[in-house]
């Protein structure tokens, strides 16, 4: 993937207040760009501080190779929802790591992901924009480029990156529509369970009941979770504080009887473009075990 901007009047004086200011690359980024002699100026290589003037075009090329070798390949059939040069966006199935770690060195979909890439030739780290957990479903983007990934973080700051999430509760809410504002700690003495907490970090869900009913006796609430803030476990600890855990999810309250995994599912990202700056909205389906529990 090739940046390019052509100088207009009265715009930027140097190649770096284009880099800064127009394309808002970072300064880490910046010495990875000089290091790679990736900056070109009129399709010369060029140093940051050069002059440019009117009608200059200024180049930054992202298709160097990086080094990818801490992922593992491994041939994983993927879900592609959709994909560019700059983003490949895929539909993650349940009980599948996104990340590699001690207990899952080859079988996540971070591995799936680079054998992918060795597979189109492209030879860059493997970035996760999005993180959702093992059991939860659906959404996880992956930036081909760390520009393209500085980006999606930068919108994520700026509340410009809008995650929704389908969540099937138990019980019915008395308030169908509303804000949990409740800060997050990690459990003391857990690895991986956090709890609501005066002590912890901002965390802002909002939610709506879409659809209650009952299910084998048992009274359940289908909600559509949006996350302002992206906590560890959010969705999973408030829902479970307010006293509607996700059904399946036995960390947090609730139990097997009527789902084998916690049944929340990354259904709709929102965000805009890196390169075109459109809005796109992207909508993942329903997964089956989900799906049973709506009218």
């Amino acid at each position: 993937m090739i940046l390019t901007y052509k100088v207009k009047q009265n715009s930027y004086s140097t190649i770096k207040e284009v880099l800064l200011s127009h394309f808002k690359i970072s300064h880490r980024l910046l010495t990875k760009l000089k290091q790679k002699n990736a900056i070109f100026l009129n399709h010369a290589p060029c140093y940051v501080n050069d002059k440019i003037i009117e009608g200059d075009i200024v180049e930054i090329n992202l298709n160097y190779e990086e080094e990818n070798d801490n992922i593992a390949p491994t041939s994983i059939s993927l879900s592609i929802l959709k994909e560019n040069d700059e983003y490949i966006i895929i539909n993650k199935p349940a009980n599948m790591p996104v990340h590699p770690s001690c207990n899952h060195y080859s079988d996540t979909l971070s591995n799936g992901v680079r054998f992918y890439f060795d597979s189109i030739n492209l030879k860059k780290l493997i970035r996760p924009v999005n993180r959702i957990d093992s059991d939860t479903t659906g959404i996880v983007i992956f930036a081909k480029n760390e520009y393209i990934q500085e980006n999606f973080i930068r919108q994520m700051k700026q509340n410009l990156f809008q995650k929704y999430y389908l969540a099937i509760t138990e019980g019915f809410w008395e308030n169908k529509k509303g804000i949990i504002d409740k800060p997050i700690i990690r459990k003391q003495g857990s690895i991986m369970e956090r709890k609501v907490s005066s002590y912890g970090e901002t965390a802002i869900t909002h939610y709506e009941v879409i659809q209650e009913h009952t299910v084998q006796n048992t009274p359940i609430s289908v909600l559509l979770c949006k996350l302002e803030t992206g906590r560890t476990h959010q969705i999973r600890v408030h829902l479970s504080y307010m006293g509607h855990p996700i059904l399946g999810d036995t960390l947090y309250g609730s139990n097997k009887k009527l789902a084998n995994r916690q049944l929340l599912h990354s259904y709709i990202v929102e965000f805009i473009d890196p390169i075109t700056n459109e809005k796109e909205k992207i909508k993942s389906p329903i997964p089956k075990d989900m799906l049973y529990f709506f009218k």
